[in-house]
């Protein structure tokens, strides 16, 4: 199966600079910078040499430059190894490189509603299963202090 391809509908290059909330529909990658609030409705790419000195609220998040702000992002956000994000990110997935910056506060705000439940047999089953296995620890406890009990001088050898 191929993948989707993503298709950037906006961009800010290298050495545009905004000044003031960015607003947009669709794919927008940003390569200058952007010193506001930037509002998309599907993806941020931030690309290398991009910088967004505000808040971002996007469906997804790549980020390989700088952000110095909060995202809320309730889909997913990448860090890559260039990243540096000084904020606090609200999403449903994060991915950090090993050598991304991220300093601040994450919240995985996952839906409980989406999590499938067991059934109640499978809960059933799984409850009978934890007590027969503390039943046989206790049983072999019991068994292991009633030995050393029973042990005797003489029946021990001590060297």
């Amino acid at each position: 199966m191929k993948k989707k391809e993503t298709q950037i509908t906006s961009i800010i290059g290298m050495n545009a600079e905004c000044n003031g909330d960015f607003t947009a529909d669709g794919v927008i990658r940003i390569d200058g910078t952007v010193n506001g609030n930037v509002i998309v409705t599907e993806m941020v790419i931030v690309g290398a040499s991009g910088c967004i000195n505000g808040d971002i609220n996007a469906k997804k998040v790549m980020i390989g430059g700088e952000v110095y702000g909060n995202l809320n992002v309730p889909e997913k956000v990448e860090l890559t190894s260039t990243a540096r994000v000084i904020g606090d990110i609200t999403t449903g997935g994060l991915v950090i490189d090993e050598r991304a910056i991220f300093q601040g506060r994450c919240d995985m705000n996952q839906d409980a509603s989406k999590r499938s439940k067991p059934n109640s047999r499978a809960v059933k089953a799984m409850k009978k299963t934890a007590k027969a296995a503390v039943v046989e620890a206790l049983k072999e406890a019991e068994e292991a202090s009633v030995s050393e009990e029973t042990m005797t001088p003489e029946n021990s050898s001590v060297e």
